[in-house]
């Protein structure tokens, strides 16, 4: 077999398609967020970045940057060693019990990412708890997925925030097994939020243990930043929370929270804890002076409101369709995945404005977006700059606007 043929046709049947990803190669300086300089082949030169999950500008925070400096410079670049072996930092369990006191919790467990502490945990979940069927909202992110999958229980898909199929799929299924119901709060590409009131009462209707994914709302939501459910006032009913670090915290990592004994039972028997390099500690540091600061600062919060509410203000004047979500993820629909790359592409040569087109697998065929993320540090120029030039694209490439 010649592999590098197969893989190359691979590659091709991605560009035919209109699904092939390039990377916009940026270096950033973080006194002059959101701007960058893009390199290519033709150069460097700048552009205003609009598709980061540095939701709060958080990772250019000064106050950041000079705790992850000072432990870097203290405690060394990395942690030395799984958590098991040497790699236990006073960073990590000082963080730890930041991110439990956080979402109202006995205790937390890093990770390394996001999608290694939804993969680890809930195929920790499946493979151990007795009889485990895990039921998963149809939109779930592609870790939860794969969490789900490798711990090889059985399945259940429920329509997305419905909770009346869940009752129903919970409802068909054994009283004596485990149950948990895996969903997330705010869904990353539409950015809708999920009735996490109503999903709880039927969980806890049917003794079903709940897994909520806080991925895009930790930082963002709540009166210490805590997520939705704590806007809500929900979480402490939800049994596991899991979150983040690397976007609205604006560092890196991963975590889970919940009691005492479900975290040592998922750092005892989580291969994808296990066996890891831990978490830098110097990054550790910098995510915990981040939460501490955004738990008594809502000045971030407000203003990236203030900004998302102005940009969907001026797409709705030149009737730019885009989803009326509820949250701070704003997708322009193009529904084309040719067009799509055509706008980002456009954009980022003749505008200056790097937004990613997001195409199949990770939104459905037909669906095709551009997936504008404002933050605090982008100015009113830099909304009307981006506006108008979607605008003048839109307009050059036929699409349909919104109907005023």
């Amino acid at each position: 077999m010649n592999y590098d043929a197969f893989f190359a046709d691979q590659l091709d049947q991605l560009r035919a398609e209109g699904n092939y990803r390039v990377f916009a190669e940026l270096e950033r300086d973080a006194g002059d967020a959101p701007n960058a300089r893009l390199h290519s082949a033709a150069g460097a030169r700048p552009v205003t970045v609009w598709c980061s999950n540095d939701y709060l500008g958080m990772g250019k925070a000064d106050f950041v940057r000079q705790a992850v400096a000072d432990a870097a410079l203290q405690d060394g670049a990395g942690a030395g060693g799984t958590r098991n072996i040497s790699g236990t930092a006073t960073q990590h369990v000082a963080l730890e019990r930041e991110l439990a006191d956080l979402h109202g919790k006995e205790a937390a467990l890093l990770f390394t990412s996001g999608y290694v502490s939804n993969w680890a945990s809930l195929s920790t979940l499946g493979a151990r708890l007795p009889n485990c069927t895990i039921l998963s909202d149809e939109m779930n992110h592609a870790s939860m997925i794969e969490g789900i999958r490798h711990g090889r229980g059985r399945k259940v898909i429920w329509k997305h925030n419905d909770p009346e199929d869940l009752n129903r799929k919970l409802s068909e299924l054994p009283r004596n097994g485990a149950k948990v119901v895996a969903f997330e709060s705010v869904y990353s590409m539409d950015g809708d939020i999920a009735p996490i009131r109503e999903i709880l009462d039927v969980a806890e209707a049917h003794n079903a243990m709940t897994y909520l994914d806080e991925v895009h709302a930790v930082g963002l939501y709540g009166p210490q930043g805590g997520g939705i459910a704590e806007r809500e006032g929900l979480a402490h009913r939800v049994s596991l929370i899991e979150g983040t670090l690397g976007k609205a915290f604006g560092v890196m990592g991963g975590y889970v929270s919940g009691s005492a004994v479900m975290c040592d039972f998922i750092r005892s028997f989580a291969s994808g804890f296990i066996f890891t390099t831990a978490l830098p500690p110097a990054l550790a540091a910098g995510a915990l002076t981040s939460i501490r600061h955004l738990r008594r600062s809502d000045l971030e919060r407000r203003r990236q409101q203030a900004n998302v509410a102005a940009l969907r203000a001026r797409l709705d004047a030149l009737r730019i369709p885009h989803h009326a979500n509820p949250s701070h993820i704003v997708p322009v629909m193009v529904g084309d995945p040719f067009k799509a790359k055509f706008l980002s592409d456009t954009l980022l040569e003749n505008h200056g404005i790097c937004v990613q087109p997001i195409n199949y697998p990770t939104v459905p065929k037909g669906t095709e977006r551009l997936r504008i993320t404002p933050s605090p540090l982008h100015s009113a120029q830099d909304i009307a700059h981006l506006v108008e030039a979607l605008s003048g694209l839109w307009s050059q490439c036929a699409l349909s606007r919104a109907v005023a």
